[in-house]
């Protein structure tokens, strides 16, 4: 972007994509949020992509909406056009530990880097992790666990009866920040990763401050964006959790809850 551009660029706008551009529902952006997205950009302001998805899970969502970055995998990764601004890996025998210590402690779960994600060979027990590993079939790349010619940059694991879970999560203290998304479910970056921490590498690269920025979210991964943003908007439905944060509540994304706040907030 010339630096034309970015003096006129009066606000940075971060969007989380699942349950907040993305209906959970109808599994698509709303038309009034694409149109929302452009509107913002024609008018001077910066729109980045903020999620915890990594940079190759985000498939059909960068053609359904153009923004001017992506921040993916809960901070691990930063993208401006042609251009990455930054990068984080789990050191590589890191990595080998830990899908060790998935299978010794019975979980099961999705190896997440930008470059593509990795699960086990075997057909996993967990109906979620086959249900993930469907919908992103398209970024499941060929290598399972047991090679170790990869690295990864985050990862998920799903627990059940048969998990030694508290066992597991003993041996993520030192480096790991773990997520509870709920259901068994968690999300595990590390540590000093966060939606939070990789807006900051944004406001610094474009000279913006933390008034000039406006989050929008909806989940428990978006609470350190919520915490570090000023003006937080949060979806209609939404994790209580970040209620306290909150300085707008918009409607959902299918009652096309961005147009709505944005419009509301003078954006657009």
């Amino acid at each position: 972007m010339c630096s034309a551009e970015m003096t006129v660029s009066k606000k940075v706008l971060f969007f989380d994509v699942d349950g907040t551009l993305l209906s959970e529902i109808t599994r698509t952006v709303p038309e009034s949020a694409v149109r929302a997205l452009s509107a913002a950009r024609k008018n001077g302001h910066l729109v980045f992509i903020n999620s915890g998805r990594t940079y190759s899970q985000l498939g059909k969502i960068k053609e359904l909406v153009e923004v001017d970055g992506y921040l993916c995998g809960c901070g691990t990764y930063a993208r401006v056009g042609g251009e990455v601004l930054y990068s984080h890996q789990i050191p590589h025998e890191r990595g080998i530990q830990i899908k060790k210590d998935i299978v010794k402690y019975n979980l099961d779960g999705i190896l997440e880097a930008a470059g593509g994600c990795y699960v086990q060979k075997k057909e996993s027990r967990f109906a979620e992790v086959r249900r993930i590993s469907k919908s992103l079939d398209f970024a499941i790349r060929d290598y399972g666990w047991d090679e170790d010619c990869y690295d990864f940059d985050k990862f998920c694991v799903l627990t059940d009866g048969e998990s030694d879970e508290d066992g597991f999560f003993r041996t993520l203290e030192a480096d790991f920040d773990v997520i509870d998304r709920g259901s068994d479910f968690f999300e595990c970056v590390p540590q000093g990763h966060s939606k939070g921490t990789i807006m900051d590498v944004v406001l610094k690269r474009y000279g913006l401050t933390l008034q000039d920025a406006y989050v929008f979210g909806d989940s428990m991964n978006d609470l350190s964006m919520f915490r570090f943003a000023e003006n937080a908007v949060l979806m209609g439905r939404h994790d209580k959790g970040l209620e306290p944060y909150a300085s707008f509540v918009t409607k959902t994304v299918e009652e096309d809850g961005i147009e709505f706040a944005m419009k509301e907030l003078g954006i657009i």
